[in-house]
């Protein structure tokens, strides 16, 4: 064999042996490999700490707030009534729009009351007249009675003459003081003839908003018939009843500050909301406090004032009014999700210190926003589980993590819902 040959021989058998190196090599590596994934399946399908949100509870300041249903009404309601008699030949308002104290909302048929007032003014002057004539009787009368007074005593007229004279003056001073009273009969049924004929013009007692007329021009009105509605509507009355120990709560709130609930009535802000749901932006007070709690409800009525520039706000309307009855010191708040009721019982997964869910059953408060205020069952800087509830078991491993910031925000600042 040539050299040349037996050195191409050598040269294959050299590349048969590395490629077979490197097939045995990446077999091998192949081999590693796939028993590494089994490894990796086999521990992720071995059973593990299960990851729950929480939220660590912290005793906060909390206000606790009261909601009512409320009905809104008039500050004042006036009803417009006649005060005279006849047909209504004028309506000068238009019916919804304001109306100031004292307008003339309608004219009633004013003829029988002018003729009346006519009589009476000419009565008067006959009552004038009558006591011109007295006096000027009297006049001469007194004249008569200084004339024959000397004569008589120097005996020259007869003293029964002079007897006359005097008894005369004092039944024409009587006379005079007749026709004066007659005159001020007269002056004061003047008086009332003009007050009658002021009455033809119906005015509003109040400035307010006036309502539909219920009467038409051309009927016969009395003093019986209600011709229309004003009503205050600047501030505005909201009606509802508190229980008696939203009362009680109240008022000893207030109590501690020194005054009764009416006096301090400022100190607590109303908010209204209204039927479409948004909030009133003006704030309100309580206005009036029944007399006595209703034995048949157990609630006391409550009258509060919102200012309502604008007339916004009408009688009859519905509303929430809400207020804060209470500020409860490190009260403990906790979502409403990690709430489950069993039996009727609440009950919550706290993750403890061992690395296990725990079961604790919880007596709940009022409802502060979205979060429960805890009477007990829990303690402060405890962690709370707020998701994978249904999954949970008392000793489950658990692998904690903090829940999202929207539901920590809300339990920590319970006071900015």
């Amino acid at each position: 064999m040539s050299r040349e040959r037996k050195n191409a021989v050598r040269i294959s058998v050299l590349k048969k042996a590395t490629n077979a190196g490197a097939a045995g090599i990446l077999l091998l590596g192949a081999g590693l490999l796939t028993g590494c994934g089994k490894k990796d399946v086999a521990a992720a399908a071995a059973p593990g700490a299960m990851p729950v949100s929480v939220v660590q509870i912290e005793p906060a300041d909390v206000p606790l707030a009261g909601e009512w249903v409320g009905t809104l009404d008039g500050y004042v309601n006036a009803q417009i009534q006649p005060q005279a008699n006849g047909y209504l030949i004028k309506q000068n308002y238009r019916e919804g729009a304001e109306v100031e104290k004292g307008q003339v909302l309608f004219e009633i048929d004013p003829r029988p009351f002018q003729a009346a007032l006519d009589q009476a003014s000419g009565q008067l002057e006959q009552a004038r007249a009558q006591v011109l004539q007295a006096q000027a009787q009297l006049g001469l009368a007194v004249i008569n009675v200084n004339r024959d007074t000397p004569l008589a005593q120097a005996h020259a007229i007869a003293q029964s003459q002079l007897d006359n004279d005097v008894q005369q003056k004092a039944q024409i001073e009587a006379s005079v003081k007749s026709a004066q009273a007659s005159v001020l009969a007269a002056e004061a049924a003047v008086a009332n003839a003009k007050l009658n004929l002021g009455f033809t013009e119906v005015r509003s007692l109040i400035s307010g908003v006036a309502g539909q007329a219920t009467t038409q021009v051309g009927n016969l009105v009395n003093t019986q018939s209600v011709l229309t509605s004003v009503s205050q509507l600047n501030p505005i009355k909201v009606y509802f009843s508190i229980s008696d120990s939203e009362y009680l709560a109240l008022t000893h709130r207030e109590h501690e500050g020194g005054a009764d609930l009416l006096k301090a009535a400022s100190s607590i802000p109303l908010a209204l909301t209204l039927a479409d749901g948004r909030v009133f932006p003006f704030k309100g007070h309580i206005a009036f406090v029944d007399r006595q709690m209703n034995p048949q409800t157990g609630s006391i009525r409550i009258a509060a004032a919102f200012p309502n520039p604008g007339n916004v706000l009408r009688p009859g309307q519905f509303g929430r009014v809400k207020a804060e009855t209470e500020l409860r010191h490190n009260a403990l708040l906790i979502p409403q999700v990690a709430v489950l009721e069993f039996q009727g019982l609440h009950q919550v997964f706290v993750a403890g210190a061992d690395g296990k869910a725990h079961v604790a059953t919880v007596n709940l408060g009022p409802q502060v926003g979205t979060n429960w205020l805890v009477e007990s069952g829990i303690a402060a800087n405890d962690k709370v589980i707020v998701d994978n509830l249904q999954k949970l078991r008392e000793g489950v491993p658990v692998s904690p993590h903090p829940a999202p910031e929207a539901t920590t925000a809300a339990t920590a600042n319970p006071a900015g819902r």
